[in-house]
């Protein structure tokens, strides 16, 4: 089954470059690069949610990471990190996101993810709440 994933990002946030994400090659290291994607991705959710996520509350976790490195990111480079939301199961849902140089347009990673609802007290996987799926939904398609 071939996936449909968003050709237009409705969400994008722009992400500090660090001396420290720096490795001996002057490239922004590839486990650094997570780090972006989770900030892209928490700030994804404060968006849809019109509030600060407490991670310690919300139910869903991430289960699946997949990168592409197209390009290095380098220190004067500027990233945005783009993120959408493409496809709901029962228990999970999908993401992509991208980090792109919003001067020369050049895709630099992407990242495909997938999360799961999850319950803290009997951890387990449990179904996607109706809201978070009605929020992001609406997310999408209005800004579409």
């Amino acid at each position: 089954m071939k996936e449909t994933i968003p050709a237009k990002y409705l969400f994008s946030v722009p992400i500090q470059i660090k001396m420290c994400d720096l490795d001996p090659f002057a490239h922004v290291n590839n486990g650094v690069q997570c780090n972006y994607f989770d900030y892209g991705r928490s700030q994804y959710f404060e968006k849809v949610f019109h509030q600060p996520v407490d991670w310690k509350t919300m139910d869903l976790v991430l289960v699946h990471i997949d990168l592409d490195f197209k390009s290095p990111i380098k220190i004067h480079d500027h990233i945005i990190c783009e993120t959408s939301i493409y496809e709901f199961g029962v228990k999970s849902l999908k993401m992509v996101q991208q980090l792109r140089d919003r001067q020369s347009g050049t895709v630099k990673t992407v990242c495909h993810s997938v999360l799961a609802g999850f319950d803290r007290e009997t951890e387990q996987a449990i179904p996607i709440r109706e809201e978070y799926k009605e929020r992001i939904t609406d997310f999408e398609q209005q800004n579409r």
